[in-house]
């Protein structure tokens, strides 16, 4: 078995990991993919730059436990973990992107919650690698330091959610500051002049 060195600069950004280099004992040879960069808005609406910025994060996030778990054997009986995991890591992208698109605060503060649901248990999945003797478990520290970068990004994203564009959330979960699940819908004292006053 040969040893190698895994070199985080040539997937990360230089100076985040500017001082970390990994000695690791590779299985099989590391193979090199090839990605293609998404970006989160299809259209060339004007993009929220914090959005963009977490987006970015969850992004790297995402491709750095990828890489980790590329060093997990799909017989292992890590394969439950690693699959979770992946999942958690994806939802810190997939659902930036879907509050991103035109939402109401109480389906952004939803998509906040998952995103930090996935972003608490992946922070902690460290134990389960260990719990089962993954021999690498020292590289999931990098993915905690990112994912500390990205707490303190998604603070400053979800502060800049429009509390006066809402629906009611019945649920009594997601309202905005003031706002409860039996208060009277502000848009039922709209006046309605569509087609049903015509027929």
């Amino acid at each position: 078995m040969s040893v190698k060195k895994l070199d985080i600069f040539l997937l990360y950004n230089r100076e985040i990991f500017s001082t970390v280099l990994v000695t690791v004992n590779f299985k099989t040879k590391l193979k090199t993919k090839i990605r293609v960069k998404i970006n989160m808005f299809d259209d060339d609406k004007e993009r929220d730059p914090q959005a963009q910025a977490l987006y970015n994060k969850g992004e790297q996030i995402y491709e750095l436990v990828q890489q980790i778990t590329e060093l997990i054997a799909d017989d292992d009986r890590l394969s439950n973990v690693k699959c979770i995991m992946l999942e958690d890591a994806m939802m810190l992208m997939v659902k930036v992107a879907g509050a991103e698109g035109g939402q109401p605060y109480d389906i952004k503060m939803e998509a906040a919650t998952i995103i930090r649901k996935a972003a608490m248990e992946l922070m902690i999945q460290n134990h389960s690698l260990e719990m089962f003797g993954f021999d690498h478990v020292d590289y999931f520290q990098m993915v905690r330091v990112l994912l500390e970068e990205y707490r303190l990004l998604f603070i400053d994203w979800v502060s800049k959610f429009d509390p006066w564009d809402y629906f009611i959330d019945r649920w009594g979960l997601f309202n905005p500051p003031g706002v409860g699940p039996f208060d009277k819908d502000p848009d039922d004292n709209l006046p309605f002049n569509g087609y049903d006053n015509e027929l």
